[in-house]
C-alpha cells in the first residue's frame, strides 16, 4: 500500500514564479514490480504532479501513465527500484459473499497505513463515474469497512490478503464514515489496468458515431441514443443508419435512435458505453433502432475506439 499526495503549481503573483503547493491525499496500491501504482482517477484529478511514499518511507515523484475516469481508476509510475516494490496478489470479486470478511488499508485523514475490517454487506452495487456521461460502475463491492476521505484508491483484501476491490465512495450525510463504503471490483480493475498501462487508456469497441449530449435527448422527449454525427466510412455509416441532418430547406431532420444492442436496451450514452465495453472490436452486433417511429434492426462491425 502506498501514500499518494498531490500538488498543484501556482504562480506568485509579484515574482511571477511558479511554485508547487499540496494539494490532497489519497491511497494506492503496487500493482508491478515495475513501478505502477493503482489509484482512484479522483485522488490525481486535477492534480499537476505526485508524490508517493512505499513502505520503506522513501517518497518518489510520480508520472501518470493513464486513467478511466468512467471507472474511477489511474495508474501512476514511480521509479524506485523492484526490491523497494511489493505488488499486491490480485484475487477475483466474481464469487464474493455478502458477509464475507474484508479488510481495507489506506490513509484516512492522512494517517497513513491504518487498517479497518467489516465484512461485504452486498454486491452488484453501482455508482456513478466522473466521465461526463456519469457512466456508472457496475458490480460494486458494498462494505462497511469504515472507509473516510484519504482512503480513497487503497487496496479493499480478503482474508487471504488478496485484492478484491479498490476503497473509492462511501455514503455519509456527515462526510465521515457511516457503515457505507463502495470499492471497484477487482476483476474490472484487472480488465482496465493492463489497458491503461499499455495505451493510457481503455481501448473498446465503438459504432462510431457522436452521441446527441443525454441532457439535450431528454428535454427533447427521446429515450434512447440519438447521434449527431457518424464517422465517414465507420461501422454505423456502412450499416446505413442516420444522425440529425438538415434538408434541402435547412430544417434539422432528426436521425435515427438506438434503443438496443443485441436484445439489451439503451436508454442513454452510458448504457451505449456499458454495452459496449463487454464486446470487442471485429465483434458483429445487432443494433435495434428508431427511425419516423418506425423500429429497424441492422448488424454492425464494431470498430476499436
Amino acid at each position: 500500500m502506498v501514500y499518494i499526495t498531490t500538488v498543484e503549481v501556482r504562480r506568485d503573483l509579484f515574482t511571477m514564479n511558479d511554485y508547487a503547493v499540496p494539494r490532497g491525499a489519497g491511497s494506492g496500491f503496487v500493482w508491478d514490480d515495475e513501478g505502477h501504482v493503482v489509484t482512484n482517477f479522483h485522488v490525481i484529478q486535477g492534480a499537476s504532479g505526485a508524490q508517493i511514499t512505499i513502505g520503506d518511507q522513501s517518497t518518489w515523484n510520480a508520472v501518470l501513465v493513464g486513467s478511466a475516469p468512467e471507472k474511477d481508476l489511474a495508474v501512476l509510475r514511480i521509479e524506485a527500484p523492484a526490491n523497494l516494490l511489493e505488488p499486491l496478489p490480485v484475487g477475483t470479486s466474481a464469487d464474493l459473499q455478502v458477509g464475507q470478511k474484508v479488510f481495507a488499508i489506506g490513509n484516512p485523514f492522512g494517517l497513513d497505513h491504518t487498517l479497518t475490517t467489516g465484512v461485504i454487506s452486498a454486491v452488484g452495487r453501482e455508482i456513478d463515474s466522473l466521465d461526463s456521461a456519469r457512466t456508472r460502475i457496475e458490480d460494486v463491492i458494498q462494505t462497511d469497512a469504515a472507509i473516510n476521505p484519504g482512503n480513497s484508491g487503497g487496496p479493499l483484501l480478503d482474508s487471504a490478503g488478496r485484492l478484491i476491490g479498490v476503497n473509492t465512495q462511501i455514503y455519509s450525510p456527515s462526510g465521515a464514515s457511516a457503515g457505507i463504503g463502495f470499492a471497484i471490483p477487482v476483476d474490472t480493475v484487472a480488465w482496465a489496468v493492463p489497458q491503461l498501462i499499455a495505451s493510457g487508456r481503455i481501448v473498446r469497441p465503438a459504432l462510431g458515431i457522436y452521441p446527441l449530449a443525454d441532457s439535450t435527448a431528454r428535454r427533447a422527449g427521446i429515450e434512447g441514443v440519438m447521434f449527431v454525427r457518424v464517422e465517414p466510412r465507420g461501422p454505423a455509416d456502412r450499416a446505413g443508419l442516420l444522425p440529425i441532418r438538415r434538408d434541402r430547406n435547412g430544417r434539422v431532420v432528426p436521425g435515427d435512435v438506438i434503443v438496443a444492442i443485441d436484445g439489451a436496451p439503451i436508454r442513454s450514452s452510458a448504457d451505449l458505453t456499458l454495452v459496449l465495453e463487454r464486446r470487442e472490436a471485429g465483434e458483429r452486433v445487432k443494433v435495434r433502432y428508431l427511425r419516423d417511429g418506425v423500429e429497424r434492426e441492422a448488424e454492425v462491425t464494431l470498430q476499436a475506439q
